[in-house]
């Protein structure tokens, strides 16, 4: 009922074969962005813009450039009496300005359905600190952590260096808190390795989330689907080219390989499943989001990050981990979509005034 509410003001309708008419929603897939993963976000939106069904939605691409300036025949207005043209947005942007919350915003105020989370849970999530302090009051299992800030390193590099070291030791992880796709991280094995990592990492972020590291460590990843009732998929087992799965490993070194699903006993891998699922409650997302977890040589499991705007190439993780669940792509791309009208016609029926 909620699809077709929306398509009262600019939806187009099309004609099949037993001459009914059907309506197509009018999908803005915006993609691009000002941050550092501007290139994954090409490549998942493109992979998204071929598989939307054509018979269902009239695809309207949005394509933010890396000045900030907009490509596209459509402007979204932030008000909500400006018809935009669009019946739904889906945000196929990674990291800042765009998964954390900027883009949700802009989207609230001009009253157009959006995939994803909201603007608290996509912000929360974006950040690896409040995050991490979410995870913690839900009592998800973490690794040690410190957070690190610009002016901290600038006024005092050697009272921070002695912080890390008492509270964490080595090895350590050095990454910005509000960036995705392992831009920008480190890891550190020594205390001589310290420096230029923090140097490097905040390139991208004014804040850091320092971070103990296991030896020998299974990456092990659930992918999550829903609004009020969220699903867990499958596990994945991530095999990294390299020494941790960093940016090249993940997107250009093809002896990274993905085992789905991850070789895990039925009770750890129900327990993963489990956390993933209130991970995903614990910053209140919603639609999609895969959550990451570490599991060392014990089968201890601990919570890395939940990513609410993952990959979506047709070889990422999100999408691979449904598809070993029995949903095909194109199929996911329509249960999003759905569930972004149910959670604006659920926000819709909010009251807005105390009167």
């Amino acid at each position: 009922m909620y699809v077709l509410r929306w398509m009262q003001s600019s939806c187009v309708t099309t004609e099949n074969d037993g001459g009914i008419r059907m309506a197509k929603l009018r999908l803005g897939v915006l993609y691009g962005g000002r941050s550092g993963e501007h290139e994954v976000s090409l490549v998942s939106a493109r992979s998204v813009m071929e598989a939307l069904d054509p018979e269902k939605y009239e695809v309207i691409p949005i394509k933010i450039n890396k000045d900030g300036s907009w490509d596209g025949d459509l402007i979204i207005q932030p008000d909500p009496s400006i018809d935009s043209g669009l019946d739904v947005v889906f945000p196929v942007l990674h990291g800042p300005f765009g998964e954390d919350g900027t883009i949700q915003g802009l989207l609230e105020l001009a009253n157009i359905p959006y995939v994803g989370g909201g603007v608290a849970s996509s912000g929360a999530a974006m950040d690896k600190a409040l995050m991490r302090s979410l995870f913690a009051q839900a009592q998800l299992p973490l690794l040690n952590w410190e957070v690190v800030f610009h002016y901290e390193w600038a006024q005092d590099p050697e009272q921070v260096r002695h912080r890390l070291e008492q509270s964490l030791g080595y090895p350590i992880f050095v990454k910005p808190a509000n960036l995705g796709s392992s831009v920008g991280i480190s890891k550190v094995k020594s205390g001589n390795e310290l420096g230029e990592a923090i140097e490097y990492a905040l390139l991208y972020d004014r804040k850091l989330v320092i971070e103990q590291s296991l030896v020998n460590a299974r990456e092990i990843e659930c992918s999550i689907l829903g609004h009020n009732r969220p699903e867990a998929s499958v596990l994945g087992e991530i095999i990294p080219a390299h020494e941790f799965y960093d940016y090249e490993a993940k997107y250009h070194n093809e002896e990274s390989r993905l085992i789905i699903p991850a070789p895990l006993g039925e009770e750890i891998t129900s327990k993963i499943r489990d956390y993933a699922t209130k991970a995903f409650q614990a910053v209140d997302c919603s639609g999609m989001g895969r959550v990451d977890f570490f599991v060392d040589s014990q089968e201890n499991i601990f919570l890395n990050e939940i990513n609410t705007i993952p990959g979506f190439t047709q070889i990422s993780m999100y999408p691979k981990l449904w598809q070993e669940s029995g949903l095909a792509y194109s199929t996911l791309l329509d249960k999003l979509i759905e569930f972004a009208l149910e959670k604006h016609e659920e926000r819709a029926k909010l009251r807005t005034s105390a009167i």
